[in-house]
């Protein structure tokens, strides 16, 4: 019963009354708990079926263990999507330095644009990407000894018989949004083939011959070595970097080699004046107006992605995705909800702005309006608290002390400049207060270090006050989170050429705070 929760709260005073009610009303109205997301594993199982295959690169090997982990999981998903919508080309909005278009670029051999609105950014990304092809050969050699290690693992672990078996997409898997192609009704019943193993039987054990092997070796290499050639059509043509103790006698080399190598050149010399299936950063300012075909010269049917676009540009992602026929498909994990414009927040503003928030006529018709303070409070991060990584509960008290500070000495009560990182550079509170004021441009002459101080006394007594509100905040996160992400949800389902829309939690909450991802595919039929 929902009028239960309303309990939780004084009627008269409408202050808080009861904190395990208010916990469990905010884990009622989560994500997990509301059920609208679809699981990520079925997500891939409508999916599956074209996909080539990695070339065994493990993303950890130029990336800390966060972003390793962002870049993995969303890829494979990326990947998947690319393949069933038969398209090559990926715009990587918001893309950074360029930590996922490259490894979808050198990973999965797809043809990828990153546009980033910050050069400094863009910058990174082509140095980055510089020291990617200075280690390439040890990242291919990596990727090649993994492979050796998976064929020969199917090797010794194949069954004696795999079948084939189809199975169909009814209407009720669509209707539970288990599959991909249908929102509404089923508008697609061809079959879709699954490969699986459906009866192990006994295996029985023989010794290979020696002829054998030799067989299963050559069928290996061949295959490594068109793993290879794959991963070198992704890179720039100075990519492989050889070196004077590489180079070997030309007379000594096998028939077999000296094609493929003749091959590769041809290869490098075609990409020089050709730049398919390279990653290219790009730098450029998004808008939910903005004409792709004149960023992307070359731009042909696609998809769009982002990894933690910041506030607006998450919302102008799924935008340009609706209105643009050339864009089969978007995967959006947003971020930074803080950062994203409310159309009802300040009325006195112009009308004719495109808003990051609400996104849907649903709430539109509501006038609907969350504030900074609860945008502020989606950020957090629950699911890290949950396992005792607490809050920075010294970093907030400063900040907090501050604001009074400034309110009170210097009348400011708004300002568009920021702190930012001062707190991890500061050796006390003096020092985090001076430094501030100058980030401010607040002259800091006239405050002298006993008036800090007793700001800094007179509050001190209240930390536990604070902490114990910042961890109300926590609480009541996921809840914030969810109105955003399902207003671009219902967005999207209230687009006519949407196939299929949906909300996926792709990553750990630990390692990812920011997990969910917006996953929809375009409506061929409305082509």
């Amino acid at each position: 019963d929902d009028d239960m929760f309303y309990n939780a709260f004084c009627e008269n005073s409408e202050k808080l009354i009861d904190v395990h009610l208010f916990a469990l009303a905010a884990k009622y109205y989560s994500l997990p708990s509301l059920g609208v997301c679809t699981p990520l594993e079925d997500v891939l199982e409508a999916l599956k079926g074209n996909s080539q295959g990695a070339t065994g690169i493990k993303p950890d090997e130029f990336m800390n263990n966060k972003k390793s982990h962002e870049v993995q999981v969303m890829s494979e998903v990326i990947d998947n999507i690319a393949n069933y919508c038969g398209i090559k080309q990926v715009i990587d909005i918001g893309s950074g330095k360029g930590y996922l278009s490259s490894f979808l670029s050198m990973q999965y051999n797809l043809k990828v644009y990153g546009i980033d609105f910050s050069n400094s950014n863009t910058n990174g990304a082509h140095e980055r990407n510089r020291k990617l092809k200075k280690h390439w050969k040890a990242y291919q050699s990596r990727g090649r000894a993994n492979l050796r290690t998976q064929s020969l693992e199917k090797t010794n672990d194949r069954p004696v018989e795999t079948e084939m078996k189809y199975k169909t997409i009814n209407e009720e898997f669509l209707n539970n949004a288990k599959s991909l192609q249908s929102q509404d009704q089923v508008i697609m019943q061809d079959l879709v083939p699954f490969c699986g193993v459906t009866e192990m039987g006994t295996f029985e054990t023989r010794t290979e011959t020696e002829a054998d092997l030799v067989a299963q070796t050559k069928s290996l290499e061949g295959k490594l070595s068109e793993e290879v050639l794959a991963i070198l059509n992704v890179l720039p043509a100075d990519a492989v970097e050889v070196s004077s103790s590489s180079h070997c006698n030309w007379g000594e080399l096998c028939e077999e080699e000296k094609v493929q190598r003749k091959m590769t050149s041809l290869k490098t010399k075609g990409m020089k004046s050709s730049e398919s299936n390279l990653y290219l950063p790009l730098t450029s300012c998004i808008t939910a107006e903005t004409e792709l075909s004149d960023i992307v010269t070359d731009l042909e049917d696609c998809m769009m992605v982002g990894l933690h676009t910041c506030g607006d540009l998450a919302a102008n992602t799924l935008r340009i995705f609706a209105a643009k026929p050339e864009i089969k498909a978007v995967c959006s994990v947003g971020c930074c909800y803080h950062l994203l414009s409310e159309q009802f927040e300040n009325q006195e503003e112009c009308c004719n702005k495109v808003w990051g928030f609400p996104m849907c006529q649903y709430l539109k018709d509501k006038g609907w309006c969350c504030g900074r303070n609860a945008r502020m409070s989606a950020c957090l991060a629950l699911e890290r608290v949950a396992v005792g990584q607490m809050l920075p509960t010294d970093s907030l008290f400063y900040r907090a002390v501050l604001q009074v500070i400034i309110e009170e000495m210097y009348g400011v009560t708004k300002s568009d400049r920021h702190v930012g990182k001062t707190f991890s550079k500061s050796s006390s509170f003096i020092d985090y207060v001076r430094r501030s004021l100058k980030k401010l441009e607040l002259d800091d002459s006239k405050l002298p270090d006993s008036c800090i101080m007793d700001y800094y006394e007179k509050y001190k007594h209240r930390m536990d006050e604070l902490e114990a509100f910042n961890m109300l905040k926590v609480v009541l996160a996921p809840c914030i989170e969810v109105l955003i992400l399902l207003d671009r949800l219902c967005y999207l389902k209230e687009q006519e050429n949407i196939a299929w829309s949906g909300l996926v939690k792709l990553f750990d909450p630990v390692k990812s705070p920011r997990c969910y991802a917006v996953i929809a595919l375009k409506d061929e039929s409305c082509s």
